[in-house]
């Protein structure tokens, strides 16, 4: 992959950042989508954030290399201190787990405005994602699931819209609102893959010997094959 051409993550993750952006992209690695999003003329500033030195040093590399420093600022940090509050209107955080995703927007909610475009991309944990924008007054306006080398991403792109909203149901907290509706292809392996894998491992729960909070293991794993059988169903 190289900043002419992403991959078909970070390129469905590009698709929502909207015209005339000052993006930050949080975790930004090789600072590939940053890149890409100036040079097309999608964002008119970009920031990449990198926590650890050998990271920064790669997005350095690869800024210095396109030519963008004027346009591109790279910096090191953890999450969301990487930037001010208003600095931009819109985060990219891709390629970490949701409960990560969750603490990086957490500890930086103060940076976030109301005119903020967040879009996320947690390799797992999606549900973590949705429960934290949920609870902080997040709408989440568009999601998309792909499949790529043998992996299933989805993508969560959300507004801080003012009207008032109907809170997430459980089944739309665990696999999304819209992708529910849409069930794609990448949709139905994800979950019925879920789905086999957690019978296999309550099969296994009834065959062994009770142990303190066997019972109770048994039970999430049930309630969560019944929300996966729903979000299959509608």
């Amino acid at each position: 992959m190289n900043i002419e051409q992403l991959s078909k993550r970070l390129n469905a993750v590009y698709q929502y950042i909207p015209n005339q952006a000052v993006l930050a992209d949080i975790g930004s690695d090789h600072a590939y989508l940053p890149c890409y999003a100036v040079q097309t003329g999608r964002a008119v500033r970009a920031i990449a954030g990198e926590v650890a030195e050998g990271p920064f040093r790669s997005a350095l590399n690869q800024v210095t290399e396109a030519d963008l420093l004027n346009k591109i600022d790279v910096r090191k940090g953890d999450g969301l201190e990487v930037i001010s509050t208003g600095e931009v209107n819109c985060i990219t955080i891709a390629g970490m787990g949701g409960a990560l995703i969750s603490r990086i927007l957490e500890e930086g909610k103060d940076k976030l405005t109301k005119d903020t475009r967040l879009i996320l991309q947690p390799n797992v944990g999606g549900n973590q994602v949705r429960k934290w924008l949920d609870k902080n007054g997040w709408t989440i306006v568009t999601e998309q699931i792909l499949e790529e080398d043998d992996h299933i991403y989805e993508i969560i792109c959300a507004d801080f819209l003012q009207e008032k909203k109907q809170p997430l149901s459980e089944v739309e907290l665990l696999m999304g609102p819209f992708l529910i509706k849409e069930k794609n292809q990448a949709f139905i392996h994800k979950w019925q893959g879920e789905k086999e894998q957690l019978e296999r491992v309550l099969q296994s729960l009834e065959l062994a010997n009770p142990t303190d909070g066997t019972n109770e293991k048994k039970n999430k794993i049930r309630n969560e094959l019944k929300l996966i059988e729903e979000g299959l169903r509608q």
